[in-house]
């Protein structure tokens, strides 16, 4: 698959609820990011990392919101493996929009490498968890550095 095919079959996946299906998409070593994480990023750098966090994440957020994927705007770098994709999850039952943005490098049609910029305020706010965000991100001690 290409880059693109591969993108194509994470988003629909994810908004789909193919949870179990998802690693697949993904090279045994990876490096998964998502640097705008509340929190802090921590790195997935396993197609086993990324089933326990689709199989954690993935029914926490399905049991509250649907979605699809929309306004996919996929771009082509110089380099054939790596892909620029804009988009944003779409509220399918309640009017919401989260714009994301994923840099994949694809090699031999599995992601070996992600990052994930995503609006996580727009996300929370969507699933009604905007306060246990909040919560979150005041519990983080002052100055502490996100992991790149």
């Amino acid at each position: 698959m290409t880059p693109t095919e591969v993108f194509l079959r994470l988003v629909h996946g994810v908004a789909d609820r193919e949870y179990a299906a998802l690693p697949e998409l993904y090279a045994e070593r990876t490096d998964v990011r998502h640097p705008m994480a509340p929190g802090g990023d921590r790195p997935l750098l396993s197609r086993d990392a990324l089933r326990e966090h689709f199989g954690a994440v993935g029914p926490q957020v399905a049991d509250t919101i649907r979605f699809r994927p929309e306004n996919i705007r996929i771009h082509e770098t110089a380099d054939p493996e790596v892909i620029v994709a804009e988009f944003e999850y779409a509220g399918t039952e309640q009017a919401f929009r989260v714009p994301a943005i994923f840099v994949l490098r694809v090699r031999d049609g599995l992601i070996v490498e992600s990052r994930d910029y995503l609006d996580h305020v727009a996300m929370a706010r969507a699933r009604g968890r905007f306060d246990d965000l909040v919560a979150a991100v005041r519990a983080e001690p002052a100055g502490t550095p996100a992991t790149s």
